[in-house]
């Protein structure tokens, strides 16, 4: 099977800034490789601080227009824009995976789920309502108005490179606001055909721009965007070093921030859960994307009395997962993004067994003649896990499953929070009274009960403590672009 495009013209090299598409100012290049073959299959600009500025002189003057749009046409735009990556679902779902690596079926998917951002701030545009507060004095009148912050700097990652850039530049346009963004290194090509949609839809010119940058030119980009007073709102999802090095950089001009963060989410199976109801939501939660999402389970706990019966059940279904390109309809785990990434999973898995885990399945990279690149890896199940092994610790970022036994609800408590991240966590019970228990204990901003697929446009997605702050989806998620301004007149009586 051939990831070919029908229409080729969403396949783009080049910058998008003040309504032209548009090189490098210096002419340079990077290229973008197939992490299933790792060929270079073609080029887009490596932006530097000239093109940055550009974005942002563009979507400066584009704000004072966009703004006093009526909700209702803002509206309209974005769901024409909606309408058109929802038609071209195949084409996006192939760039997809071939820049990413994902099965097709996985970015088929992945569209649908980015179009479902773009409809649902269409219509939140229209409910950005203020209030009229009671007044304490006669002859006054009291308004809270919600307004727009203004150019917003988004900065988007390579797991999702459709669904991010959804959920960050539709409710920043549905709120009135303009975007300067830059798409992750390894994935431009599925943000840049996005931008096209949206300028097809009727985007004016300047209110989304769109400049693509190598790893090495990647902080002179941001860094034009940080020190910039105009950039109102940093919105970033990444790594915590990263995002806390944006919120150091953004104090000197004070910005408004969302940053969705690292997580080491924990996945808790009680003896008294339903197991194949278990063993099917870590399924769809951990291997996901190949495990290359911040919301899968890093962690998973098995309470003795039914780990065993729970890991043969688990074992059997990771042993049977197809790993191959996106080329090959059969595939359920593509390759990892790129061979870093790899060599971290193959670290992970080299440190848990030099600790006392044994490999149960997998636990090694996948090889051998149809396999063009060594960016795959075996789905994994490890048991004996602990807390001191790097893979509890550290986000692994692929498709590895480390088992660690426990005995008492209070004991998995506190080792599911002994972590500085918070983002998602996940528990398997029948007890009512447990499942509340748990939500409430659990330090994480989305918990998964008796469920393994967690994420919808209409619920508050983010998290806590070093996983970040803001939420993204739901009526929350226009929020975080807008400000609310307090208007009170007097001399009424």
């Amino acid at each position: 099977m051939a990831l070919t495009m029908q229409n080729t013209g969403l396949l783009l090299g080049q910058n998008h800034i003040d309504g032209a598409w548009v090189d490098a100012a210096d002419g340079a290049t990077f290229g973008v490789a197939d992490p299933a073959t790792d060929d270079i299959f073609t080029t887009v600009p490596d932006s530097g601080a000239e093109d940055a500025r550009r974005a942002v002189d563009a979507a400066h003057r584009a704000f004072a227009t966009w703004r006093k749009v009526p909700a209702k046409q803002r509206a309209a735009i974005i769901k024409r824009w909606n309408d058109l990556i929802l038609a071209n679902v195949d084409d996006l779902g192939k760039l997809i995976s071939r820049e990413q690596g994902k099965p097709l079926a996985e970015g088929k998917g992945e569209v649908v789920y980015a179009a479902s951002y773009v409809e649902w701030f269409a219509e939140e545009a229209t409910r950005t309502d203020g209030e009229i507060i009671p007044s304490p004095a006669a002859g006054r009148m009291m308004f809270a108005l919600r307004e727009p912050v203004g150019v917003i700097a988004a900065v988007t990652p390579w797991n999702f490179p459709a669904a991010m850039i959804a959920r960050k530049i539709a409710p920043a346009l549905a709120a009135g606001c303009t975007v300067v963004c830059k798409p992750a290194e390894d994935t431009p090509l599925t943000s840049l055909a996005l931008v096209k949609l949206a300028e097809q839809a009727g985007v004016p010119k300047g209110v989304l721009n769109i400049v693509t940058a190598s790893r090495a030119h990647t902080p002179e980009v941001v860094d034009v965007w940080l020190d910039d007073a105009r950039v109102r709102k940093i919105t970033f999802t990444g790594s915590t070093p990263v995002g806390k090095h944006l919120a150091r950089r953004s104090a000197d001009t004070l910005k408004k921030l969302s940053l969705e963060l690292g997580g080491n989410a924990p996945f808790i199976v009680f003896d008294d859960a339903d197991l194949d109801a278990a063993v099917e939501g870590l399924m769809i939660s951990k291997f996901r994307n190949g495990g290359q999402t911040c919301v899968c389970p890093n962690r998973v706990y098995v309470q003795d009395g039914v780990h065993d019966a729970f890991v043969e059940k688990l074992v059997a279904r990771v042993a049977a997962l197809k790993v191959g390109p996106a080329t090959d309809p059969a595939s359920q785990i593509g390759p990892m993004i790129n061979a870093r990434a790899v060599d971290k999973i193959a670290r992970h898995v080299r440190n848990a067994i030099d600790l006392g885990a044994k490999v149960v399945v997998g636990g090694e990279r996948v090889n051998g003649p149809q396999y063009r690149s060594e960016n795959y890896f075996a789905p994994t199940v490890l048991i004996n896990a602990t807390p001191s092994m790097e893979c509890a610790c550290e986000e692994t970022f692929g498709p590895v499953v480390p088992v660690t036994r426990f005995s008492t609800e209070a004991d998995v408590i506190a080792e599911a929070n002994a972590t500085p991240f918070g983002l998602a966590a996940y528990f398997y019970s029948n007890d009512v009274r447990r499942i509340w228990r748990l939500a409430d204990a659990l330090e994480s901003g989305i918990i998964g009960v008796n469920e393994g697929a967690l994420a919808a446009e209409s619920a508050p997605f983010g998290g806590v403590k070093d996983s970040g702050y803001g939420r993204e989806g739901s009526r929350h998620g226009i929020g975080e672009y807008m400000h609310i301004k307090y208007v009170c007149q007097g001399a009424l009586g």
